[in-house]
């Protein structure tokens, strides 16, 4: 049974990212509570959702990125989750690779936040998808780990900036979400067997098991929540 936001039906909401994974189980949980959605990615959907505007969209160039939600607005939520999650050793990382990897996981993060927060009004949401890999400490992947920290502080410095206006900003830190991606690229039985053992809740993450906690930030139940870092995971981060 989905719970339903009736607050949240007619208003405008930007997901980065909507085409695949966890972001488009966002675009069907929110277009499921009838919001008027705007997906921005560098790819089509392979099932689009009716209704919902696909823009193509590389989150790196600022430019773009920001005429495109200036375009979708008015908003109520922002909901910046595009990332890049490439693994790379200690050793085998140069400054491009380093800067590619913030180009894409920080940098797009603030700038779609300054624009959105140009077209929202009081009571608007941005929720900013962070990693359950900094509360870990993940190896292999530093760079990643590094820009989601800084999307943590991201939120909360842009939670007393925008407080004022009445927009909240909060982050979702999830755990290792089985997208076909992952399946594709990282997921091997042992690895999953660790994370299992780690687990309070014995059950993989589907993408759409983060779907709840996002739509309750955008939501008016979180109407005093912000600068918050909520983590949906299983249970791993405390027991790791």
């Amino acid at each position: 049974m989905t719970a339903t936001f009736p607050e949240l039906a007619g208003r405008g909401i930007v997901i980065t990212g909507g085409a695949s994974g966890i972001g488009d189980a966002y675009v069907r949980a929110f277009a499921a509570q009838g919001m008027r959605v705007t997906s921005l990615d560098i790819a089509d959907p392979a099932d689009a959702v009716d209704g919902v505007t696909y823009l193509r969209c590389d989150i790196t160039d600022t430019v773009t990125l920001q005429a495109a939600i200036a375009q979708a607005g008015p908003l109520h939520c922002l909901l910046n989750n595009a990332a890049n999650d490439q693994r790379m050793a200690l050793d085998d990382v140069t400054q491009d690779m380093w800067d590619g990897m913030i180009a894409v996981n920080l940098q797009p993060y603030f700038f779609a936040a300054q624009a959105a927060a140009r077209v929202m009004s009081e009571g608007a949401s941005i929720i900013n998808m962070s990693s359950g890999s900094v509360q870990i400490a993940s190896g292999g992947m530093t760079p990643y780990v590094t820009a989601n920290a800084g999307i943590i502080g991201l939120s909360r410095a842009l939670a007393r900036e925008l407080g004022p206006r009445g927009i909240r900003v909060n982050s979702i830190l999830p755990g290792w979400v089985l997208t076909d991606k992952q399946l594709e690229k990282w997921v091997t039985p042992e690895a999953l067997a660790d994370f299992m053992e780690r687990q309070c809740l014995k059950a993989h993450l589907a993408p759409e098991d983060l779907c709840g906690t996002a739509l309750f930030l955008a939501s008016d139940l979180s109407r005093m929540m912000t600068g918050q870092a909520l983590c949906v995971d299983g249970g791993l981060a405390f027991t790791s």
